[in-house]
């Protein structure tokens, strides 16, 4: 345990190695928090959950921080407004890794000196930390890419890699029976609260898509006025493709007979082939619709991606965008990584679900509220936080996270 948390902790810290003091302050939108403030917030989760009430003569880095970086248990206490991450100029980067080290050292302490109850108490709570910084790696990504893409000289946060060359698979249709089936983590290694419990569902036949939705195939969706045609659109979607003036995916910007994409690593050509990426669940909706299908509920999800192997593009890969499907068939393709899969399953807890009574259980419980599900991870997700039983979670406007849409239809 000691190993991985200095893993986790380490990679985390080299997410921001390359950046400027001023690229880690900024907020853009009140739902991307700066990279300071996520090291710093992960730091405080250690420090609050785990060293102040279990390590013996522990002292706090800072009385404040407890308020600057709790970020929104009510049960913990008063916290410094969401969209105002960005005007914390104070503490600097420095201190924020100043007291990094800090938290790094006594958690060391605590995990080498833990008496067996002690442990007992605490393992489980370190595991959850752990996981939760992986979330905030990939947050960083996230949100440092709606971050340039506000600069105008467009910054790359990292080189652009080329990807092995091919082009996208065409459609294949993957057909499951109906029946009862069981969904919700098994029970081996970690989860979190909201994948359990472990229950039953019924299924009616369905067909899954082999593929997530390219790039070209959008392009069409977009020539046949998809964005201009309210008969395609949920009312709140149509609503929102109006007030926010929507036309295309997040990003997309066209000019001089081309058309380009914000990535992580700059301003790039789109990729007809590559899965289309940042639409929120509205336009995922209307596409399928468009396309005369459906989005998968996120039982079907689970079930088409139970028995696969947890593996595809991840961060491990270096790209940090997602690839044309170019692998062999006889199974559903990039189930795993490349993008989070809208479904078009709201998020609400399992049958059986009770949150733990304490803060922690503020986790997840307090959000199952008009939320939708999304599955199967993305170009940004650390690969050991991916399985086929996580439930990732947004509104359905939001669409700076790496998502993209697998068509389903009834069979």
């Amino acid at each position: 345990m000691a190993e991985r948390f200095r893993q986790v902790r380490a990679l985390t810290e080299g997410l921001a190695e390359g950046l400027a003091a001023e690229d880690q302050v900024v907020q853009p939108m009140a739902d991307a928090s700066p990279t300071k403030w996520h090291l710093a917030h992960t730091a405080w989760f250690f420090e609050n959950f785990l060293l102040a009430p279990q390590l013996d003569g522990y002292r706090l880095f800072h009385p404040q921080f407890g308020y600057l970086f709790n970020s929104y248990y009510e049960t913990v206490g008063a916290r410094h407004p969401r969209p105002r991450r960005g005007m914390l100029t104070r503490p600097t980067v420095r201190e924020v890794s100043d007291y990094r080290c800090h938290v790094d050292a006594a958690m060391q302490d605590l995990m080498s000196t833990a008496e067996a109850a002690t442990w007992d108490r605490i393992e489980a709570v370190i595991e959850l930390g752990l996981n939760h910084e992986e979330q905030h790696q990939e947050l960083i990504l996230t949100d440092l890419l709606y971050l340039f893409s506000c600069n105008p000289l467009k910054p790359a946060y990292q080189p652009y890699r080329p990807a092995p060359a091919g082009a996208a698979k065409a459609l294949e249709w993957f057909d499951f029976e109906g029946g009862v089936y069981e969904i919700g983590h098994d029970g081996s290694g970690f989860a979190y609260d909201n994948e359990t419990p472990r229950h039953q569902v019924l299924l009616h036949p369905f067909r899954i898509a082999s593929r997530l939705v390219t790039n070209a195939e959008w392009q069409a969706f977009i020539a046949d006025d998809g964005y201009r045609r309210p008969e395609l659109w949920l009312s709140d979607g149509w609503a929102t493709v109006r007030n926010e003036g929507w036309e295309a995916p997040l990003y997309w910007e066209s000019g001089e007979g081309s058309l380009s994409s914000m990535t992580l690593s700059g301003m790039q050509p789109v990729d007809g082939d590559a899965p289309v990426c940042h639409v929120s669940f509205y336009e995922a909706d209307a596409f399928a619709r468009w396309a005369g299908k459906r989005l998968p509920t996120e039982a079907e999800w689970e079930v088409a991606a139970r028995d696969l192997e947890v593996a595809g593009n991840t961060p491990a890969s270096g790209l940090l965008r997602p690839t044309p499907a170019t692998g062999a068939g006889g199974a559903p393709l990039q189930m795993f990584g490349d993008l989070w899969e809208w479904t078009q399953s709201p998020y609400a807890p399992y049958p059986g679900f009770q949150p733990r009574p304490d803060a922690i259980g503020e986790y997840n419980g307090k959000f199952m509220c008009n939320q939708i599900v999304l599955r199967g991870g993305s170009c940004a997700t650390p690969a050991g936080h991916i399985r086929a039983s996580y439930r990732n979670f947004f509104y359905p406007h939001q669409r700076w996270q790496f998502s993209g849409l697998r068509l389903t239809e009834d069979a």
